[in-house]
């Protein structure tokens, strides 16, 4: 019998004893407790949020991948392969159960190979909205793929940084709601809007940060207000440090005995705990020397395109090949009617939930039942409604044992399979015992 052979009877016998419910009874018992926190921990497990509709790969290497599959599957040759190929719309815009394509795919699961490999695919749209109305780069924020971030900033052309989902959520939003510090940090640096609110709570990206007791996103937003601009990247920086004269004056200073020997008195007796580095201190003019473009790593080991420009907060910026004009836009990416998908559903609009307004005005003293009369029926008339009975009999239903006087108003706890076997089997113990000893008082 060979390998194969074997493997498919084991399945076999697998799936009969699974058809059983007889067979192996007793490994399949569980109390309660255990049951309840199986439940629990499946709720709060990755794949309740993102579940994985990918089957699994055969082990021969013969199934021939898609190019959504090779994205799911951070199969970045395979990838390359087709898109030299040559590779057609459809194939590119084929999404999932989600309606997510295989770029969003790859930007939850974090697979930066497969977001640089898309960078060149003609047919790649980045502002591809699912069915909750996330986008490529609300997933990678909410996610902290920072790499990826940076990445979908820099070098996809018409990236919008202010779309929103159904919610009216922005990816800088959802970002400080996850407290993705750094994630927050290159969207405030791309120009993202810290102004802008939610149509339903109403709340900016620093107030939804407090509600979610994101701290020390708080005092990251606030660090970078305090410092809108990125000077060290712009080529009119000098690289000298303000406070070096005054402070080298003061070590210079002739000092008299007592002074020397209170210094000394205090540094002795004094301790030092950690803190962080101090503003416009040695450490802030250190990393500035080290990344500003007149730095001899920076200037030869990087390529400026707009020093000019530095980043800033609210400003937007462009993407590379907008900045070098070689992007080339598609002229018939709005004219495919829509995108098509896996299990062949249509995806629908992204639509923004409308908050609800309270009435204001005359119309707040009006009484509710006029108002619903008016709001819904504008003539007046409510319509009536006949209900009749179905002519058909109604389905079998299982007989259900009369309920107690005490109990008639609860609802009953349902009946498990597993449990309905248990019990039958002890009566049927019990009822085998008492023949036993009915036969022994006999003889």
């Amino acid at each position: 019998m060979t390998a194969v052979e074997e493997s498919v009877l084991q399945t076999w016998k697998t799936s009969q004893d699974a058809e059983d419910p007889d067979l192996h009874y007793e490994e399949s018992e569980e109390s309660e407790e255990e049951s309840e926190l199986s439940d629990i921990s499946s709720i709060l497990s990755d794949d309740s949020v993102y579940p994985c509709y990918e089957p699994a790969p055969v082990a021969d290497g013969r199934e021939e991948l898609s190019f959504y599959q090779c994205c799911a599957r951070n199969n970045a040759t395979l990838l390359q392969e087709k898109l030299e190929h040559g590779v057609t719309r459809k194939e590119v815009t084929e999404l999932d159960i989600n309606g997510r394509n295989g770029l969003m795919v790859a930007c939850f699961k974090g697979f930066v190979d497969i977001v640089t490999v898309l960078n060149k695919c003609p047919y790649t749209d980045i502002n591809h909205q699912d069915n909750d109305g996330n986008t490529a780069l609300m997933i990678a924020a909410q996610a902290g793929h920072i790499r990826i971030v940076n990445y979908l900033l820099n070098y996809y052309p018409m990236l919008e940084i202010e779309k929103r989902d159904i919610r009216g959520l922005t990816a800088l939003m959802k970002a400080a709601v996850q407290g993705r510090n750094e994630c927050v940090t290159a969207l405030l640096m791309a120009g993202a809007d810290l102004t802008a609110v939610d149509p339903v709570r109403r709340k900016t990206a620093r107030e939804w940060a407090g509600l979610t007791g994101r701290f020390e996103t708080m005092v990251q937003i606030r660090k970078i207000l305090q410092r809108p601009r990125a000077e060290q990247f712009s080529d009119h920086y000098l690289p000298e440090w303000p406070a070096l004269p005054e402070l080298v004056a003061k070590a210079l200073v002739t000092k008299s005995r007592g002074e020397r020997l209170l210094e000394k008195i205090c540094s002795t007796f004094s301790i030092n705990f950690p803190h962080d580095p101090e503003e416009d201190g040695v450490m802030d003019h250190m990393v500035r020397m080290t990344t500003c473009l007149a730095s001899p790593f920076v200037a030869t080991a990087c390529q400026t395109i707009c020093p000019g420009s530095p980043p800033e907060v609210g400003k937007l910026r462009l993407s590379v090949p907008e900045i070098l004009k070689e992007y080339t836009p598609d002229p018939d990416a709005k004219s495919e009617p829509g995108s098509s998908s896996c299990n062949g559903q249509a995806v629908p609009e992204t639509r923004l939930l409308v908050p609800y307004q309270s009435t204001t005005g005359m119309m707040s003293f009006l009484p509710l039942w006029l108002l619903r009369r008016n709001s819904v029926f504008p003539g007046g008339h409510i319509p009536k409604i006949k209900l009749i009975k179905s002519c058909s009999p109604p389905a079998c239903r299982k007989e259900m044992p009369p309920r107690s006087k005490k109990n008639r108003h609860r609802l009953e706890l349902p009946q498990w399979k597993y449990k309905e076997l248990k019990e039958k089997k002890k009566a049927a113990e019990a009822e085998e015992k008492k023949t036993t000893k009915c036969k022994g008082k006999k003889s």
